[in-house]
């Protein structure tokens, strides 16, 4: 596709569509960087990157390259913050942008981009900060956009394209953290519910 070449790096197939089409409306060619040593298990890890494949083959028609995935570099550098959310999130965008701008400044890229922007339970601004940062030390251009307004849009568009959605982020301490989180909301919905019936007993 013409346009300037942005390498834009993915966490997923869902998050990439908003994306990869508003990049190119802005007249961006992407070619989407696949590296997430964070995502876990490895089942986990080929699941997402066949979806991210398959649809950017068959829907998009967008380049993707498939970079290095270090998992021992990850366990080093990120599984120490352990529940330290801030602290690990941070590492972990840092080791993915980086190994990112490193194949953009391989392959010829001046420009680059990535999908993290587009869900809000991400750290916008952590993630941000370190685009740039990154870019600038490896002589790119950071792209950086706020795509989270799109998120409801991207995930009904994936779910029309039926897309497998994955419910936490990547890593096990993401996993636990969401599966914590699903069972408050649960808990909660039932004692609001408890709440609504007593209520209504009592009125009776």
């Amino acid at each position: 596709m013409v346009g300037t070449p942005l390498l834009l790096h993915a966490c997923c197939g869902p998050c990439s569509l908003e994306p990869v089409r508003l990049l190119r409306e802005e007249g961006f060619a992407p070619t989407i960087c696949w590296t997430n040593p964070n995502i876990q298990p490895v089942a986990e890890h080929e699941r997402r990157l066949n979806t991210l494949l398959g649809w950017a083959n068959d829907v998009a028609r967008v380049p993707v390259i498939v970079a290095a995935d270090d998992r021992d570099a990850w366990e080093r550098a990120v599984a120490p913050a352990r529940f330290d959310r801030v602290r690990r999130c941070r590492a972990c965008y840092a080791l993915r942008l980086a190994e990112s701008c490193r194949v953009a400044r391989e392959r010829g890229f001046s420009y680059i981009s990535t999908t993290l922007a587009v869900s809000p339970y991400q750290l916008f601004d952590d993630c941000s900060e370190l685009l740039v940062l990154l870019a600038k030390h490896h002589g790119l251009t950071p792209v950086v956009r706020d795509f989270r307004a799109q998120y409801p849009v991207a995930t009904q568009r994936s779910r029309e394209l039926g897309m497998y959605r994955q419910n936490y982020c990547g890593c096990r301490f993401s996993a636990a953290e969401a599966a914590i989180e699903r069972h408050e909301a649960r808990d909660a919905r039932k004692a609001a519910k408890r709440a609504a019936r007593l209520a209504r007993e009592t009125k009776d």
